[in-house]
């Protein structure tokens, strides 16, 4: 994804401003939390806005106050004040309502932009308490994930397989540690190149006679994942494991000419 492109598309304000769908809104939300640029960018917008309110209201009060005094016939010139001796055209009644529905309405105004700026505070602090609860929880798995990753690697029945790289690839290298018992293996791919555009690791169980290749899945978020370890679920009786690069959404079979790693499973 082109964060960049994205957050000069306009969306964004769109989204502060609250005239996206709800499913635009559910869409933008989600990329904030998986993205730190698009929430940072998002915080300026409301910050910017909060600023440029706050700077209007006062601005526009301060505007509409003196225009107030000026028709009430005030100068605060030289500390004095004058009071105008044109003879009025209406009594003093007439002057202090309309200056009473002055006041109220730049109260009023006032009082809006308050609670503007009070709604975009609380908005703001609720997208900060959801994107910290977000960060504890991905703490609290990957906490319990390193957990459960040091008990395969130190499980005398787990099988290790190593994958070693092949042909053109003869750089690239992963490990599979097989859990037999729960039918899943940790696939370590930390030795696999980031995968180019529109191309994704495809994972494959064997069986070698004769020779039939087994999907276990691809791996889509390979770029993203920060450790490159990823747990696969795995009821084959498999005799080795690969990795092929496969176009976006995987393949029925493996390309062979992008065979990037290779395992045979030892014998027991």
């Amino acid at each position: 994804m082109d964060i960049k492109a994205y957050i000069e598309s306009g969306i964004l304000e769109l989204y502060v401003a609250g005239v996206l769908s709800e499913k635009e809104n559910k869409e933008v939300y989600a990329l904030m939390l998986q993205h730190p640029e698009i929430l940072k960018e998002v915080l300026d917008i409301e910050a910017a806005i909060i600023k440029l309110t706050a700077a209007t209201s006062q601005k526009t009060t301060k505007n509409t106050f003196e225009a107030i005094k000026q028709n009430l016939g005030f100068n605060n010139t030289n500390g004095t004040k004058v009071i105008s001796i044109v003879k009025p055209k209406y009594n003093w009644i007439t002057y202090t309502g309309w200056a009473a529905s002055i006041v109220l309405a730049v109260g009023l105004f006032w009082t809006s932009q308050q609670n503007n700026q009070l709604k975009s505070d609380i908005q703001i602090s609720e997208t900060q308490q959801s994107l910290l609860e977000t960060q504890i929880a991905n703490s609290k798995n990957s906490l319990e994930e390193a957990n459960t990753l040091i008990t395969v690697l130190r499980d005398d029945k787990i099988t290790k397989v190593p994958l070693a790289g092949q042909g053109n690839f003869a750089d690239a290298y992963a490990k599979v540690y097989w859990d037999k018992n729960t039918k899943r293996i940790f696939l370590d791919a930390q030795g696999l190149p980031e995968p180019p555009k529109g191309k994704v690791y495809q994972v494959w169980s064997l069986t070698l006679n004769p020779l039939t290749p087994t999907s276990l899945g691809t791996i889509d978020n390979f770029t993203t994942d920060a450790n490159k370890i990823f747990e696969i679920e795995n009821a084959n009786e498999s005799e080795a494991f690969g990795i092929t690069l496969e176009p976006a959404g995987g393949s029925a079979t493996p390309t062979m000419e992008q065979l990037y790693t290779l395992g045979v499973v030892a014998s027991s």
